[in-house]
């Protein structure tokens, strides 16, 4: 049985749609990311979850009760929210109390409670702290502490990191990987960083428009996108994407001439317009010119340790390499490079879908 089912559900705001009827399982223990940007319906579906928004139609279920209609404290779901949400007059423990209120539990359970929450976080020795003397990786850790006192079914999360600086953001993220590990609970979380859902997720939802683009591991949404939108929203930096069209069993696309892989040779019509994605690690550097070569002028180097990127122009087209920095070309320097055939993806132009097999 499902964790949360999404069943053609749909949210409008008087006549405007911005969720159009989509589909979801989140299975029991799932860590799932829903991903995409700013104002593809990503929160908005997070929070129809959470029953902070209505669902405008279709069904919702938790357990596998549906709950379209169910009161947000009697959903056995927990929140944390960007923003952390931290009553500033309230201790760390009287935050995290606050949450249980609605469960009328004893005296002694509620401390219970806390005090475990606090151990497992970090936070026994800030209990009597408020907000304000906590640094932002300390608040959101007793944002995470008030949901878990709860002992909710499912954790929804919503962009939790992203008031976080970067340093924060690698370290609150390790905590909540270890803390999932651990404790095994459903994961339902929302963020635009594409970092966090890479690292995180056992399954990432892409989003755009309000529809679901996308369903799948790290590994798939990665390497088989679904489509244009897909392969250059995954991926930093973003996948290099070439308009062409199928010649003769090549691909021409303004001067560049690459051969038609194997595994596309019985889907490609002639003249048939399409789009070729490879992403920067499937350009390198050759010393000799081939079928898959072009010559190409480098206008930036950009050193990240290991790797080195390469801006490059190869004729009218603007190319992204991902190269070994040891040896590494300086801008302005005349270079072949070389597209890996196992690493391309061809898309139809029209629709924009992967033609990949």
């Amino acid at each position: 049985m499902s964790a949360i089912t999404l069943r053609n559900v749909i949210k409008r705001y008087g006549a405007v749609e911005v969720v159009h009827g989509i589909d979801l399982d989140v299975e029991e223990g799932e860590f799932v990311v829903l991903l995409g940007p700013s104002g593809c319906g990503k929160t908005t579906t997070l929070r129809m979850v959470a029953g902070l928004e209505d669902v405008s139609d279709g069904d919702l279920s938790i357990g596998g009760a549906r709950v379209n209609e169910v009161a947000p404290k009697d959903r056995g779901v927990a929140m944390v929210f960007q923003n952390y949400a931290l009553y500033p007059h309230m201790t760390v423990r009287q935050n995290m109390e606050f949450s249980l209120k609605p469960l009328s539990l004893p005296a002694d359970e509620v401390a219970r409670r806390v005090d475990e929450v606090a151990s497992t976080l970090g936070l026994a020795e800030l209990l009597s702290r408020r907000p304000a003397q906590l640094s932002g990786g300390q608040r959101q850790r007793v944002a995470m502490g008030r949901a878990m006192v709860r002992t909710p079914d499912v954790f929804l999360f919503d962009e939790p990191l992203s008031n976080l600086d970067a340093k924060l953001r690698t370290q609150v993220r390790l905590e909540i990987a270890k803390l999932h590990n651990r404790l095994g609970t459903t994961v339902l979380y929302v963020t635009h960083d594409q970092v966090e859902a890479m690292t995180l997720a056992d399954k990432i939802v892409i989003m755009r428009d309000g529809h679901i683009e996308q369903v799948g591991t790290p590994e798939q949404v990665y390497s088989q996108p679904n489509n244009t939108f897909v392969a250059t929203f995954i991926g930093s930096p973003p996948m290099n994407m070439i308009p062409a069209r199928v010649r003769q069993g090549r691909l021409e696309a303004d001067g560049l001439l690459l051969s038609v892989p194997d595994r596309f040779k019985g889907v490609l019509a002639e003249d048939q317009a399409v789009t070729i994605g490879i992403r920067p690690n499937g350009l390198s550097l050759a010393k000799d010119v081939d079928h898959n070569t072009a010559p190409a002028r480098v206008e930036v180097t950009e050193y990240l340790g290991n790797e080195a990127l390469l801006d490059l122009r190869a004729g009218p087209h603007e190319l992204i390499a991902e190269v070994p920095a040891l040896g590494r070309p300086a801008p302005g320097a005349e270079v072949t490079v070389h597209f890996d055939p196992d690493a391309l993806h061809l898309f139809d132009t029209a629709s924009g879908d992967s033609l990949s097999l």
